[in-house]
């Protein structure tokens, strides 16, 4: 997993928002990179800037490649943060087919009233779960049968309102399963994530995280999930 801690959000999001318009935002194509014009257009359509498009990003060595692939295939003339990108991409291999590896970025401390010290902490371990998502198959296979098999089809009907309320695209399933285990288990700061916002009550999400740790994989991630801040024992 390669982490990118940008000091500027505009920096950040001139590298990796044309990126997130065509791997997960909503309304966008799935099938073509956006120009310039076009991904300013849609940015500002969602209320959005340059630097609040998002504060991290989190992507598969996979969706990398077909970024690019798709970029070039277009005639698309990246910028010289996208054009970093794709060497440091390359440098890692990701470009040739079937490579393992994700992309996770997030900027310092300060640069929104959002980013101060703990959301800062937020935004990594959020995105941090989901390198683990693309880099460790039973993780990613855990997740997916928590979706199906323990949540209720009223709780997936509200993450995936959430999840529609932050811009994800929710017709793309396994996007939602990823979220899911990123806003249940690893996104503490309630500016950024609570139960009422998941349509949860909190007994309820407090359940699902015991639930969910329980039959959690061991593992990297496991081992830095705080398994006190969900003690059953202390469940109403």
């Amino acid at each position: 997993i390669l982490v990118l801690d940008f000091a500027s959000l505009r920096t950040q999001g001139l590298m990796l928002n044309r990126v997130a318009a065509l791997i997960e935002k909503a309304g966008l194509p799935r099938d073509r990179v956006l120009s310039d014009t076009a991904l300013d257009d849609a940015i500002r359509a969602g209320g959005d800037t340059m630097e609040t498009f998002y504060f991290g990003h989190d992507y598969s060595a996979a969706e990398l490649a077909r970024f690019f692939a798709l970029a070039a295939r277009q005639g698309v003339a990246l910028n010289a943060e996208e054009r970093t990108l794709a060497a440091l991409a390359r440098a890692r291999g990701w470009l040739a087919p079937g490579a393992d590896g994700a992309l996770i970025s997030l900027p310092n401390a300060g640069l929104n009233p959002f980013i101060d010290a703990a959301g800062r902490d937020t935004i990594l371990h959020h995105e941090l779960s989901h390198g683990a998502y693309f880099t460790e198959p039973d993780y990613a296979a855990y997740t997916q049968r928590f979706w199906r098999d323990t949540l209720t089809a009223a709780q997936r009907a509200g993450f995936r309102a959430f999840l529609g309320s932050e811009g994800y695209d929710t017709g793309i399933e396994d996007l939602m399963m990823n979220e899911m285990q990123a806003y249940l288990m690893h996104t503490a700061d309630p500016r950024f994530c609570t139960p009422a916002a998941l349509h949860l009550t909190p007994a309820a999400m407090a359940a699902l995280q015991v639930a969910f740790l329980r039959g959690m994989p061991p593992g990297w991630l496991r081992a830095q999930t705080p398994g006190a801040m969900f003690d059953a024992a202390a469940l109403p």
